[in-house]
């Protein structure tokens, strides 16, 4: 057994990394100013865009483009149940109602299929997720939404680098990304928004700063232009500097934090092939590239005889970490008892949401210690 920890992610932050910090923090501007917009111009180049905005989370690039969009009670919005609760949250917070759309059984990620079906005449817009770092089969979906004149936003917190057929996730559309702690990119906490619709950028850099016509600052006067005045109510969401130069080092390593993670969900792939108690997600059919930001598998209950839950206690015990990506909201107390949907109703969804796990996965692992997770996994499952 290890004597120490190992936790399911880790960030790999580097020392060159901490002095840019560093330097930020001694330059005397700390908040928003000209690393965070470097950082939204090497962020929307790098995914092929054409306009991004930083923010303080992907959570809030999910409540002001909501906001934005004007989501109101009486809406609904599709989205899938299989996912962190946020989106659902605030779909919810804007009086709005969530419409859980289910899931492809080995990839976790919604249809045309299981979109359709939830589309009425009160569908304002819908919410894909890109899981774990593959991409969703997006060309079907976008025609989908655009025969339906429905706007389509993909969630894209899993996808920093996820390609789809040869362009990066935020290359076209409208993508909100996140930059917490375990992504494969941090700022510590931050998210990004990169859109190719000119006037929903625009909108959003103005609401993620109280609604100011000007999104500017003057480093003489180390405070706001004077002349900026409110447009609308807006809200307190922008991401600060020493958050963005630490994203700027991030983004500038992401290609080989991508290869090294593909590297290790290969071995992973290949030692698990033979515990017929585990099954990996499958790897999309349509072209893509996969960003291994997590490396999720199900545990197949009725063979290994245990939960879920007691199979990731067992591996805590032998100082293994593992994370659960995600409990479907739907069964989360608050949703199960507002919503009250009938058990069985997003099947797919249910059958994942009691079985998948993520096993450790972060650049700085090495071969011995995926072989180490395996090991762990059989004396869990022959104990």
């Amino acid at each position: 057994m290890r004597s120490q920890f190992l936790p399911f992610s880790r960030p790999s932050i580097s020392e060159d990394e901490i002095a840019q910090v560093g330097e930020v923090l001694r330059s005397g501007w700390i908040t928003t100013g000209l690393k965070a917009a470097a950082f939204e111009d090497a962020f929307v180049a790098y995914c092929g865009g054409r306009g991004a905005v930083a923010l303080a989370s992907a959570t809030a690039g999910m409540h002001i483009l909501l906001k934005a969009l004007d989501i109101k009670p009486g809406d609904e919005v599709v989205t899938p149940s299989l996912t962190w609760v946020s989106t659902v949250n605030l779909i919810t917070l804007a009086g709005a109602t969530p419409v859980f759309a289910d899931i492809d059984r080995h990839t976790l990620m919604v249809t045309p299929e299981t979109v359709a079906p939830c589309l009425s005449e009160r569908t304002r817009l819908i919410v894909p997720v890109h899981f774990a770092g593959a991409s969703l089969d997006l060309d079907p979906l976008r025609a989908l939404a655009a025969s339906r004149g429905i706007p389509l936003v993909e969630d894209a917190a899993h996808a920093a680098g996820t390609e789809y057929r040869g362009r990066k996730i935020g290359a076209e559309g409208t993508s909100i990304f996140s930059f917490h702690p375990i992504k494969n990119l941090t700022c510590g906490e931050g998210g990004m928004l990169v859109s190719d619709d000119a006037a929903l950028v625009e909108r959003i850099k103005r609401l993620k700063f109280h609604g100011l016509g000007v999104d500017a600052y003057d480093r003489d006067t180390q405070g706001r232009a004077p002349q900026a005045e409110v447009i609308e109510p807006g809200y307190k969401y922008n991401l600060t500097d020493f958050a963005a130069v630490l994203g700027l080092g991030q983004l500038a390593r992401l290609e080989g934090f991508i290869e090294r993670r593909a590297a290790l969900a290969g071995l992973y792939r290949e030692l698990l092939a033979g515990i017929d108690e585990i099954t990996p997600l499958a790897l999309p059919a349509w072209p893509q590239r996969h960003a291994w930001h997590l490396f999720i598998v199900r545990l197949e209950v009725e063979r290994a005889g245990l939960s879920r839950d007691e199979f990731m206690a067992r591996l805590k015990a032998r100082n293994i970490g593992t994370g659960l990506h995600f409990k479907a909201v739907h069964l989360q107390k608050y949703y199960r008892d507002t919503l009250a949907l009938t058990p069985g109703a997003l099947p797919a969804t249910e059958w994942n949401s009691e079985r998948i796990l993520s096993l450790p996965l972060f650049p700085a692992m090495t071969e011995a210690e995926v072989a180490e997770v395996v090991a762990a996994i059989k004396e869990v499952l022959t104990a």
